[in-house]
């Protein structure tokens, strides 16, 4: 006990568990922030198990819906099937389209390119040998040709045997009846008035 009297600064309970000025405004500032570090805590437990445990699970979704196969039912062969059996013949590709053929029309042939033996042929001797021209006759006659007149040559000097065509038409008989008679030498002149003339020249 003091001996000063009691003021109203005395007025304070025995049993206070304060001390000092700034005691009891921080321990209001403590036990506020309790609930918060405990929300803290759970929500972080909560991402934690959220992070580890949920893409196990859609993990497992995943692998019980196996992918669609869109192979035909009938392509493959049931198990235990021997070969060429319905089911192995099944899986078989269907045999290969059929082709028609095309018809490639052939070439029209172009004058000249035909040998004609009904052309008219005249065979004239230049090489002053009897008989000659008539020999070559039979020879033409015999093949096929026709031979329309057969003399002597009255035009001038011949060097080799000759077979003179009229036109372009003309070539291919003059070319087949050169082979016959063995002429070598073909001109092409219209001035003679006849499609073929054989004019048979020295050496023949």
């Amino acid at each position: 006990m003091t001996k000063y009297p009691r003021d109203e600064f005395d007025r304070v309970p025995e049993n206070s568990a304060r001390h000092g000025v700034h005691r009891a405004s921080l321990e209001v500032a403590t036990r506020s922030l309790v609930p918060v570090m405990i929300f803290g805590v759970a929500a972080l437990c909560v991402g934690l198990l959220a992070f580890l445990i949920v893409p196990k699970i859609s993990g497992q979704d995943t692998a019980v819906n196996p992918p669609i196969s869109h192979a035909s039912p009938t392509a493959a062969t049931a198990p235990g099937t021997a070969p060429g059996t319905k089911a192995s013949a099944s899986a078989t590709p269907s045999a290969a389209p059929r082709t028609t053929a095309v018809k490639t029309p052939s070439p029209t042939p172009t004058p000249g390119s035909v040998v004609d033996k009904s052309t008219p042929v005249a065979i004239f001797n230049a090489t002053g040998i009897g008989g000659l021209a008539a020999q070559y006759s039979a020879t033409a006659a015999s093949d096929g040709w026709t031979v329309s007149q057969t003399g002597n040559w009255t035009g001038a000097p011949q060097s080799v045997s000759s077979i003179i065509y009229s036109g372009p038409a003309q070539k291919a008989n003059a070319e087949a009846l050169g082979k016959l008679l063995n002429i070598a030498t073909l001109l092409d002149s219209a001035e003679m008035g006849i499609p073929l003339t054989v004019v048979l020249g020295p050496g023949a």
